[in-house]
């Protein structure tokens, strides 16, 4: 049965801002300072947007709970300086120049509910980068050009995650085994990627399709190739890949198992023709060689008999002539 379209991600944004302002008014600000360029309020938000930064910004108040350092020119996040907030709740960095993240950028952000990481310049998400944000709610990955490869495992970990989006990009497959485990996860977006529907991505084509409710501009998810699919939904190509990559067998491959089959019986029967002829030639050779030794034995007797004779009438002749004499 297919369930009812789920609401918006708008309000997300208003549970966001409820963090946000949950207790802060109770909690003072650790660090009287504030970044160059920056305006911060007694709400505990830094705001350093469209500021020109070219790194990110120094001398943050440590009890920082909303950070917007969005529409600069950053090109990395120094986990040493963005881990010491601890209570940050939302992190603006998209329209910058990052090109790469990893786990230990976000090593003691447990608190981060809303990450944008859009309009940037990623190519690649390591595995477990998001591992340490346990509070993730909302992700946002639009517009990486460079952004080709997501790994399985990227948000194994983020149990709360309802909203992930990473549209227009480069990607081309995504494997889905720790999405579709997310017991949250109720928006996806996919569109804007030049996917490919072909039997590797066979899994994601049919998740779209059993549970478009979930994938924001599902109409936009179109395959980029092979050329004979291009433009198509991803949710429309789903069964007809399932009977493409699973087909039945056909006669040509009946008749290669019949010929393989007999090509194994005949050389089985061989294999044992050779072995029971290589056994008679043994047991044939074992026992020629056991009557060799008899008669061997046989002779060894006769002439030990012969020089048991000899002795004894050599003997016997001595004694007449004593008696002669």
């Amino acid at each position: 049965m297919r369930l009812a379209p789920q609401p918006s991600a708008q309000p997300l944004r208003l549970i966001v801002l409820l963090l946000l302002t949950t207790g802060v008014i109770a909690s003072p600000v650790l660090s009287a300072g504030c970044p160059d360029r920056c305006v911060c309020d007694d709400q505990l938000v830094v705001q350093c947007a469209g500021k020109h930064l070219t790194t990110f910004p120094v001398n943050l108040p440590l009890a920082t709970r909303q950070l917007i350092i969005s529409n600069n020119r950053i090109v990395e996040l120094p986990p040493l300086a963005l881990n010491y907030l601890s209570d940050l709740v939302y992190l603006d960095c998209s329209n910058n120049s990052l090109t790469e993240i990893s786990e230990s950028t976000f090593g003691n952000l447990r608190k981060l509910a809303y990450l944008d990481l859009s309009f940037n310049t990623l190519t690649r998400i390591e595995d477990r980068t998001f591992g340490p944000l346990l509070s993730l709610v909302m992700l946002r990955m639009t517009d990486n050009p460079g952004l080709s490869e997501i790994h399985p495992d990227a948000f194994a970990e983020n149990a709360a995650l309802q909203v992930l989006d990473v549209s227009r990009n480069n990607l081309t497959a995504l494997n889905i085994t720790s999405l579709i485990a997310l017991p949250a996860l109720r928006s996806v977006g996919l569109s804007g990627n030049p996917w490919s529907c072909e039997c590797d991505n066979e899994d994601l084509c049919l998740w779209v399709h059993l549970e478009g409710f979930k994938f924001q501009d599902e109409g936009q998810t179109v395959c980029g190739s092979p050329a004979d699919m291009q433009g198509r939904r991803l949710g429309e190509v789903g069964i007809q890949l399932r009977t493409l990559c699973h087909q039945t067998l056909g006669s040509w491959d009946y008749l290669f198992f019949v010929v393989i089959g007999f090509v194994i019986f005949a050389a089985g029967t061989v294999s044992a023709w050779v072995m029971g002829v290589i056994m008679v030639l043994y047991e044939r050779y074992i026992k020629k060689k056991d009557e060799q030794l008899d008669v061997d034995e046989e002779e060894e007797s006769k002439e030990t008999g012969r020089t048991s004779r000899s002795r004894s009438d050599h003997d016997n002749g001595n004694l007449k002539t004593s008696h002669t004499v």
